[in-house]
C-alpha cells in the first residue's frame, strides 16, 4: 500500500458574496477531487486543539497526529530544519517575515509577495549592519548574538543566542490593515520554567530586543536600493521585519517510529520551509520542484510528476500546496477559486490517471490544513474537510479497504454528511494508514 496526502493549504472558507453564496471549494470546477469523495469516505477534522493558534504549524503536526503540548517549538524551529539551520541548545529561532508597512497600519505580510532573490538581498544588508542593542534592563546585547537567515519570498529566519521563547508575538497575516505599533513584541512571562534550556535573556529582555529589531530594521530598510527600486515600480517595499512563533529545538519522533508497520520511507514536496522543516522532524526527504514559488504561479505539474515519482520509490508521500492559502490572505475570491480549479485539473488529475494504472493500491487524502476566509483574509479554528480514497482493494496484509458513503461532492457542507463525522487528535493519521479499522456505514461499499 502506498499513501500520500494532498494538502491544499488555506483552502476550506466561507460563503462569499461575490461567488454567490458559495465557497471557493463550492463554485470551483473540481472534477478530479469531487470524484476523490464520491468513491472515498468522507468526514471533517479538528486540526488545532483548543489552547493552540490556528498556524499552520500546529495544524500540519495536528492532522499528522502529534500532541501539539509535547513536540511544539514554534514556526521558526520547524524552518530552520528545513534550512539546515542548527538550533543550539541556547539559542530561540523565530520566522521573521519582511512586511509592508503603509504609515502606522500593516498593509500586508509578505512585501507584495516579494521575490527570494530581492529578499536576500536585503537580509545580507540587515545582517551586515547590527548594531549592539542596549535593553531597558541596562544589559547589552551584542551583535554576534543575532543572525537572520534566508528562507523563501517574505518568510525567513531569525536566531537569537540566549533569548527566551516566552514573548507574546503576533502574526502580520492576523493584523492586515491594522496598526502595528500596539502589536509589537510584548513578554508572556518573566520567569523562568526548570524544564527549559538555560537562557541569559528573560522574556522581557527578549521582548525588549525584538522591539528595538524591529524598530532598527525601519531604518535600515527605508532607502534600501531594492526598496526604491519596488516603489519605482509601483511595488510595495519591504519596509520592516516583523520576527514571531519563537521556539527552541524540537524533539519529536518520526513517522516510522510511530508508525513502524505503514511508514518505512517517505518525502514531502512542498515551496514553504516550514512544511519541509515539518517533513525533516517526521523523518521524510525534502523534494524541491524547480518552479515551485508557494504562490498561485506554481509548478503544479512539477509537483504532481514529484509525488508520482516518489510514491514509485516511498511508501508515504506529503504533497503540500500553498497558493489557496496566499489567496485567502490577498482576499482575492476569484484567485482562490482559480487555485482550487489548478489543484483539481493539473494535480489530482494528473496523480489518478497515473496510480490507477498500477497494481498496488494507493491510498489518497485530500485537505487543506485550515480554513482561510476571504472575509477575515486569516486562519480560522473551524474543522477542515477531508476525504480519503483508494485507487484498488487492497492486498494480502494490507489496512482494510476504503468505502464509499453518500457525499457527492469535496466541500465544507457536504462534508458534515460523511461517515466519519468530526475526528480530532490522531484518529485522522490512524484511519488514513490503516491503524484504525474503517467501520462501513454506508450500503455503497466499493473497495
Amino acid at each position: 500500500m502506498k499513501y500520500l496526502i494532498i494538502l491544499a493549504d488555506g483552502a476550506a472558507d466561507e460563503p462569499v458574496e461575490l461567488l454567490g453564496g458559495k465557497t471557493p471549494l463550492q463554485a470551483a470546477r473540481k472534477p478530479s477531487i469531487d470524484r476523490l469523495a464520491r468513491e472515498g469516505v468522507n468526514g471533517r477534522l479538528v486540526t488545532v486543539p483548543e489552547g493552540f493558534p490556528p498556524g499552520s504549524e500546529i495544524a500540519h503536526l495536528g492532522l499528522l497526529g502529534y500532541d501539539i503540548s509535547k513536540v511544539f517549538e514554534g514556526r521558526g524551529s520547524l524552518e530552520a530544519a528545513s534550512m539546515q539551520v542548527p538550533i543550539e541548545n541556547d539559542e530561540v529561532a523565530m520566522r521573521v517575515n519582511v512586511i509592508c508597512l503603509d504609515g502606522d497600519i500593516i498593509k500586508n505580510h509578505s512585501a507584495g509577495n516579494i521575490s527570494t532573490q530581492e529578499a536576500d538581498q536585503l537580509i545580507k544588508s540587515l545582517n551586515q549592519q547590527l548594531p549592539s542593542f542596549t535593553l531597558d534592563s541596562g544589559r547589552v546585547v551584542d551583535s554576534s548574538c543575532i543572525r537572520f537567515f534566508t528562507g523563501v519570498s517574505y518568510r525567513h529566519l531569525l536566531k537569537i543566542k540566549g533569548g527566551n521563547k516566552h514573548v507574546n508575538c503576533t502574526p502580520p497575516h492576523d493584523r492586515l490593515g491594522k496598526p502595528w505599533k500596539p502589536e509589537l513584541p510584548k513578554n508572556e512571562y518573566d520567569t523562568f520554567r526548570i524544564s527549559e534550556p538555560i537562557t541569559n535573556l528573560s522574556p522581557k529582555e527578549t521582548a525588549d530586543l525584538l522591539r528595538q529589531l524591529i524598530l532598527w530594521s525601519q531604518d535600515i530598510l527605508a532607502n534600501h536600493p531594492i526598496n526604491l527600486k519596488r516603489m519605482a515600480e509601483g511595488k510595495d517595499p519591504a519596509n520592516s521585519i516583523w520576527p514571531w512563533s519563537l521556539g527552541y529545538r524540537p524533539q519529536m519522533q518520526t513517522l516510522t517510529s510511530l508508525f513502524p508497520t505503514r511508514v518505512h520511507t517517505g518525502a514531502v514536496i512542498s515551496a514553504v520551509d516550514l512544511i519541509f522543516g515539518i517533513g525533516v522532524y517526521c523523518g521524510l526527504d525534502k523534494v524541491v520542484v524547480p518552479g515551485a514559488t508557494g504562490l498561485w504561479d506554481t509548478n503544479y505539474e512539477g509537483k504532481a510528476d514529484a509525488a508520482i515519482e516518489q510514491l514509485k520509490r516511498k511508501d508515504f508521500v506529503f504533497l503540500h500546496i500553498e497558493a489557496t492559502d496566499e489567496a485567502g490572505h490577498d482576499g482575492d475570491a476569484e484567485l482562490k477559486k482559480s487555485c482550487v480549479e489548478d489543484i483539481d485539473s493539473r494535480i489530482v488529475s494528473r496523480i489518478l490517471k497515473e496510480v490507477e494504472k498500477w497494481d498496488e493500491p494507493v491510498r489518497i487524502a485530500f485537505l487543506p490544513d485550515h480554513p482561510t476566509p476571504i472575509r477575515y483574509r486569516t486562519h480560522t479554528m473551524s474543522p477542515v474537510p477531508f476525504v480519503i480514497w483508494q485507487s484498488k482493494p487492497s492486498l494480502p496484509g494490507d489496512p482494510v479497504g476504503i468505502f464509499a458513503d453518500d457525499v457527492m461532492t469535496y466541500d465544507e457542507d457536504a462534508a458534515t454528511k460523511g461517515a466519519l463525522g468530526l475526528l480530532k487528535n490522531d484518529d485522522f493519521i490512524r484511519l488514513f494508514l490503516g491503524e484504525t479499522l474503517l467501520a462501513p456505514s454506508s450500503k455503497r461499499i466499493v473497495k
